[in-house]
């Protein structure tokens, strides 16, 4: 099996200050060593290197503009995940080898990466290797899902009676039983009972009022 080159940084610290950074400042429209040097307020060549491992991790893309990665990573409600996210870029081999290599004890850990790239356990880049694949490992969360945002389901109203559905559907009624009544010349009483539309429009009232006085009272 051909040897693998994992990602490191020399300087584990560093990377955690940056990721940390990058959550609270502005999201440039190109990710450079100016960037980190102007907003991120990290001078030295050794902040600067942290750069080739964001794009190892997908949050940076080959030219240095920020990913979809990047942007979900300044959600705090996302970042642990998306920490993973990354680690599963950055360590596809390790991941290929043992999908579960987060919960390995150092040991094994190191043993996994001995074995993929062909090195000394005892090797700076090896111990630098580890490192870096702990502190990743402190900072995220595996076992979590990326929820997609609730839908908002509104509710349809259902529309108030109006005044000209009373008068065209509802008052033909009582007009038909009233002219019954009148025809057979029977006097009776009858209470008539109103469903009056959900409005605070008085013209409405008016309108159906005025349409019992004309069409049915007055008869």
């Amino acid at each position: 099996m051909a040897t693998k080159n994992l990602p490191y940084v020399s300087n584990p610290g560093t990377l955690k200050t940056m990721l940390e950074k990058i959550r609270e400042s502005i999201l440039p429209e190109r990710f450079t060593g100016d960037f980190v040097e102007t907003k991120l307020k990290m001078k030295g060549g050794t902040a600067k290197s942290i750069v080739p491992f964001l794009k190892k991790m997908g949050f940076v893309s080959p030219d240095g503009i920020p990913t979809e990665l990047y942007k979900e990573y300044r959600n705090k409600s996302k970042s642990e995940i998306i920490i993973a996210r990354g680690m599963e870029n950055a360590y596809s081999d390790i991941f290929y080898q043992n999908e579960y290599a987060y919960e390995l004890p150092d040991k094994e850990l190191m043993g996994l990466i001995v074995q993929l790239t062909g090195g000394d356990e005892k090797s700076s880049a090896l111990k630098f290797t580890l490192a870096t694949f702990k502190l990743l490992k402190d900072m995220a969360k595996f076992d979590g899902d990326l929820e997609p945002e609730p839908e908002i389901i509104q509710e349809k109203s259902m529309p108030s009676p109006s005044a000209d559905l009373f008068i065209n559907q509802l008052l033909p009624q009582f007009q038909s039983r009233h002219k019954v009544e009148s025809e057979e010349s029977i006097n009776l009483s009858y209470t008539i009972n109103l469903n009056l539309p959900a409005t605070t429009n008085i013209e409405v009232f008016n309108a159906i009022f005025k349409s019992l006085k004309e069409h049915l009272i007055n008869q």
